[in-house]
């Protein structure tokens, strides 16, 4: 039985870097279950150097900080792609080159930077493409599980998320105009991805997570990624502008009793 009702969907991808990414698994997930994915990466290196991962799938090249590349993308796929079901926004960076420093000292730089390519793009591409875009579609992005956790090594990614949260739901007003095109969120707990290996300290995190969840296990990205692929279906079409957190319980237990324990009789 074909529940999610997405075979002989066609759905855009945005954002695959490698095996661990959040995006491929999304793909994978989405392929299960017959769907048709078409890729955009951010680089030719990485549609080169990742070809397995994308198996015989169209893949174009956009660098989302270049507003002439997503213009002239939007070309590209409607070149070859008359209509889209669903679309896939899974794209984040924030420049650490300097360190993790106290919130107070981001570099304004890096943050608008950050916003550019982690949020802003979500717009910018929603607006270029929205031609191609299903009047049902649905436009899936990925955040966090919190952007209210003042986590000192996730630096100032966590508001750039809080802003990518609430642009969900003015995209999805503004869409309403003239469709009936969905706009939500994934928001994962800490995920094992080569994106988020590069950022100082999150190994540890990571690890304290896994005590905190009650299962005593990280959510893994699969798990993230099969709640987009529901997103992406026509079984989720009664949810619009909203966030699903997707955490495995992490955030109902951190006062768990033993890890209380043990932090008391560690101080």
């Amino acid at each position: 039985m074909d529940f999610l009702q997405l075979e002989g969907k066609r759905i855009l991808i945005f954002g695959v870097a490698n095996r661990k990414s959040v995006a491929a698994h999304v793909a994978k997930t989405l392929r299960t279950a017959g769907a048709e994915c078409v890729f955009v990466v951010q680089s030719d290196e990485i549609r080169q150097g990742q070809k397995p991962l994308f198996g015989d799938a169209a893949v174009f090249v956009c660098d989302v900080e270049v507003p002439d590349q997503i213009a002239r993308l939007r070309q590209d796929i409607a070149a070859r792609f008359d209509r889209f079901d669903g679309l896939v926004h899974s794209i984040a960076f924030a420049d650490y080159s300097e360190g993790i420093k106290p919130f107070h000292e981001t570099p304004k730089k890096a943050f608008l930077q950050a916003v550019d390519i982690s949020c802003y793009s979500l717009i910018a591409i929603s607006r270029e493409l929205k031609d191609l875009l299903d009047a049902d579609a649905s436009v899936v992005t990925i955040s966090i599980s919190t952007t209210r956790m003042a986590s000192e090594n996730y630096g100032f990614m966590a508001p750039v998320k809080a802003a990518l949260d609430s642009s969900i739901a003015f995209l999805a007003k503004s869409f309403s105009q003239f469709s009936r095109v969905r706009f939500n969120a994934v928001a994962p707990g800490l995920l094992k991805t080569s994106a988020s290996a590069g950022i100082p300290g999150y190994v540890d995190s990571y690890l304290f997570a896994e005590q905190v969840t009650p299962r005593k296990k990280a959510v893994q990205t699969q798990e993230a990624a099969d709640v987009a692929a529901f997103l992406l279906s026509p079984r989720s079409s009664g949810i619009n502008a909203q966030r699903i957190v997707v955490d495995a319980g992490m955030s109902i237990n951190y006062f768990d009793r033993q890890i209380v324990q043990r932090a008391l009789r560690d101080a």
